[in-house]
C-alpha cells in the first residue's frame, strides 16, 4: 500500500479535541477564524485541517460558555472580522483540558506499550 500524502496524510480529531487547540491559539493573543485555522494547521506540520463548517460552531460554543469573547475589527488587509479573544475562564479551562489532554495521552501510551498482560 503505497504512504498517504496531502489530504490523506491529516489526522482527524478527537472529539472534543478542536476546543483545546482553539483555546491553545487564543493563548497566543486575539484572532480571527482564518487566523486560528492557518496557526493550526502551521503548528501541526499541515497535518491538521480545521474546516469552516467545524471551526465556527466549536468558536459558538466557547462563546457561550464564557471562555472566549468576540469582537468586530478590522483585519491587516483592512476587511471586518470577528476577532476571538481568551477570557480568564477560558484560561482556567485552557489549563484544565491540557491536563485532561496529559492525563489521555498517557493512558494510551500504557496501552500501546504494553507487555500482553491481558489475562
Amino acid at each position: 500500500m503505497p504512504p498517504k500524502t496531502g489530504y490523506q496524510n491529516r489526522i482527524e480529531l478527537l472529539q472534543g479535541t478542536l476546543d483545546l487547540l482553539i483555546l491553545q491559539t487564543l493563548q497566543w493573543g486575539s484572532q480571527h477564524g482564518y487566523a486560528i485555522t492557518n496557526a493550526i494547521r502551521a503548528n501541526s506540520q499541515d497535518l491538521l485541517q480545521v474546516e469552516t463548517g467545524s471551526l465556527y460552531p466549536a468558536l459558538h460554543r466557547l462563546e457561550k460558555q464564557g471562555w472566549v469573547k468576540s469582537e468586530w475589527r478590522q483585519t491587516e488587509a483592512n476587511q471586518r472580522a470577528k476577532f476571538y479573544t481568551l477570557t480568564a475562564s477560558g484560561k482556567k479551562r485552557l489549563l484544565a483540558e491540557r491536563d485532561r489532554w496529559s492525563q489521555m495521552v498517557t493512558a494510551i501510551t500504557g496501552v500501546l506499550d504494553a507487555v500482553g498482560n491481558e489475562g
